[in-house]
C-alpha cells in the first residue's frame, strides 16, 4: 500500500453536504411553520454558535451563552418565521421573552428525541463540536414519565469532515 495522501479536492464535497443537511432542518421547521405546530410527540433540541454571523439574540443571553446554546422547540414557542438561509423563534427564557434570529450556518447540532433523530454539523472542517456549553433552559414543559426508547443510533447522523492523515 502507498502512503501517499490523497490529493487536495477541487470540490468542496464537505461544503455541500453540510448546506443539504442544514436543508433538512430548514424544511422541518418550515413544516412546523406551516401547520402551526409539531405533529405527535416530535420536538427539537437545536445547539447554535451564539457568535457566528447572523445570529441575533438578547444581549442577557449571550453573556450567559458566549460560544453555544441550545434551544428547545416544543409547546412554548411562538412566531417561527423560516427562510431560505435562517429561521426566527419567539421563546420565553425565566419567564422573559425572547426572539432568536439564527442562520442555518450557526446550527452545529439537531435533534428530535421523539424518533431519536440527530444530525451533528462542524463549524470548520479542523473543529470537533464542543460538548461544553450549557442547555439554554429556555421555559419548557416537565418531561413525560414514559420509559425512553432505546437509543441504538439507527437513526443518528453524524458527518465528520475531518481529514485522516
Amino acid at each position: 500500500m502507498s502512503d501517499e495522501t490523497p490529493p487536495e479536492s477541487l470540490i468542496p464535497y464537505d461544503e455541500i453536504v453540510q448546506d443539504a443537511l442544514r436543508a433538512v432542518v430548514g424544511r422541518v421547521l418550515g413544516e412546523v411553520e406551516q401547520t402551526g405546530g409539531l405533529p405527535g410527540d416530535h420536538h427539537f433540541y437545536i445547539t447554535f454558535k451564539t457568535r457566528a454571523p447572523g445570529v441575533a439574540i438578547p444581549k442577557h443571553l449571550l453573556e450567559r451563552f458566549p460560544d453555544e446554546m441550545t434551544i428547545v422547540i416544543q409547546h412554548r414557542f411562538w412566531d417561527l418565521k423560516v427562510e431560505d438561509d435562517d429561521f426566527t423563534v419567539g421563546l420565553s427564557f425565566g419567564g422573559v421573552p425572547a426572539t432568536l434570529h439564527v442562520p442555518f450556518a450557526a446550527v452545529t447540532q439537531f435533534h428530535d428525541p421523539a424518533v431519536e433523530f440527530a444530525l451533528t454539523f462542524h463549524a470548520n472542517a479542523d473543529e470537533a463540536p464542543s460538548g461544553d456549553h450549557e442547555v439554554a433552559e429556555n421555559d419548557a414543559p416537565e418531561p413525560t414519565a414514559e420509559p425512553a426508547a432505546k437509543d441504538d443510533g439507527s437513526n443518528v447522523v453524524s458527518v465528520d469532515f475531518t481529514r485522516k492523515k
